[in-house]
């Protein structure tokens, strides 16, 4: 018996897209400031290699978060946390049976919970309120079918 639940960010484009997409916009951009350059105006490519530069700097963040996301998998050996942001692994394994889940109140952004035998770990962050209750509740109650069957 494995249940998994996987908490991604919700992002239109892969790395491997958002690089495209800036070589075209780089294509683009110094194109036109190649065109005013021939004719004199010789500003508009500082104003584009500035753009570019910072444009760039924004899609290399947006980029290195894109892949980030949240694993909680339950299986017979125990409870696998595996949280990923900006290529930083962390994994926690946490004993089912001791494990508690503190369901995220009203409050809008407040994180899932889980404890265990001293260990705290928020996970949750990568998605909406509605989910996080909603993956709360599954992984309580899975916790409860683990800790019945034993």
């Amino acid at each position: 018996m494995t249940q998994e639940w996987t908490l991604r960010r919700n992002c239109s484009l892969s790395p491997r897209q958002a690089a495209r997409a800036y070589a075209i916009l780089c294509i683009g951009s110094l194109a036109v400031a190649l065109g005013f350059l021939v004719h004199g105006i010789w500003f508009v490519l500082g104003f584009s290699l500035l753009e570019l530069a910072l444009v760039g700097l924004a899609m290399l963040v947006y980029a290195r978060h894109a892949t980030d996301h949240e694993r909680i998998a339950l299986s017979e050996s125990g409870l696998l946390v595996t949280c990923v942001q900006a290529e930083k692994r962390e994994l926690i394994r946490l004993d089912p049976l001791w494990t508690r889940v503190v369901v995220p109140d009203e409050r809008p952004r407040t994180l899932i919970q889980l404890e265990s035998r001293g260990v705290k770990v928020e996970i949750g962050r990568f998605v909406d309120d509605s989910r996080r209750r909603q993956v709360a509740r599954e992984l309580r109650q899975a916790l409860r079918s683990v800790s019945a069957m034993r």
